[in-house]
């Protein structure tokens, strides 16, 4: 039997789902590179009606996006609330189109909920990737596809946000259950949030949701004008060899701050 969806406001959702967004990327097939532009986007729409989920079955345990800088994808979270562990199934359209805004702003939340018998649905995004290359060690997420008023998305994470009705803040960080490798080349410039007790967390990706004008170029001022946790600091820095960060144990945790742009935690030693 399918959950009768439970609609919040806007800021609950927000809040109970803040740092647990843009969780993951599911790559293709080890080997190709996934096309985000219109190609990609006709090749990975047709054939499913929208509302329609099929299962992935062109999706294997690892795989890779070459890239990706600067690469616009989007989300939608399925939550399903619980007393024991409430849970968030990330659907993505990374690897698949470069999410259409139309398409986007048009999802109807409460109709997307009903349909996958969740508890309540929020879309996020849209954003862009300020890493290089995603590497997928093993599928985080079912891998099945579903189509959200025409905009085709992936099942690619699942986030475990504590028993019932998550109260989640800025710069409070989730678990993501995923195994995979973000890549930064030599001479990217990052962005990282350091924490009151030394632990620093890299950008991955910007959003544009809160703030519409925010582009790459603001991103190095950024801690000009985020209201960051006492003892909290921001700083760019250009790198000067490649960086991968990786989950620890299967597990990464991701934080956001108050425009939305999303953070990992960088594992010490």
């Amino acid at each position: 039997m399918r959950r009768a969806p439970v609609l919040l406001t806007t800021a609950v959702a927000v809040a109970a789902l803040a740092g647990a967004c843009s969780s993951s990327s599911t790559p293709e097939p080890s080997g190709t590179t996934a096309d985000p532009g219109p190609a990609g986007t006709a090749a990975a729409t047709e054939g499913t009606a929208a509302g329609g989920t099929t299962p992935g079955t062109d999706v294997r345990p690892a795989g890779a996006l070459r890239d990706q800088y600067g690469e616009r994808y989007c989300e939608v979270l399925t939550v399903t609330v619980s007393e024991v562990n409430t849970q968030a199934e990330v659907w993505g359209t990374q690897g698949l189109n470069d999410c259409p805004a139309d398409a986007f702003a048009g999802i109807d939340p409460a109709a997307a909920a009903a349909d996958l018998g969740t508890t309540l649905a929020l879309p996020n995004g849209p954003r862009y990737w300020v890493l290089d290359d995603i590497v997928a060690n093993q599928l985080a997420g079912s891998g099945e596809r579903h189509s959200f008023n025409g905009l085709e998305m992936r099942s690619i994470a699942i986030v475990d946000l504590g028993p019932g009705i998550p109260d989640r803040q800025p710069y409070a960080g989730s678990s993501v259950n995923r195994d995979t490798e973000f890549r930064f080349d030599a001479g990217r410039e990052v962005y990282e949030l350091t924490a009151d007790d030394g632990t620093v967390y890299i950008m991955q990706s910007y959003s544009i949701e809160i703030d519409p004008t925010l582009t790459a170029d603001d991103l190095a001022g950024l801690g000009d004008r985020l209201a960051l946790p006492e003892g909290w600091t921001f700083r760019a820095r250009t790198l000067d060899e490649p960086l991968v960060v990786e989950d620890v144990d299967g597990i990464a945790t991701v934080i956001q701050d108050e425009l939305r742009n999303s953070y990992q935690l960088l594992p010490q030693g």
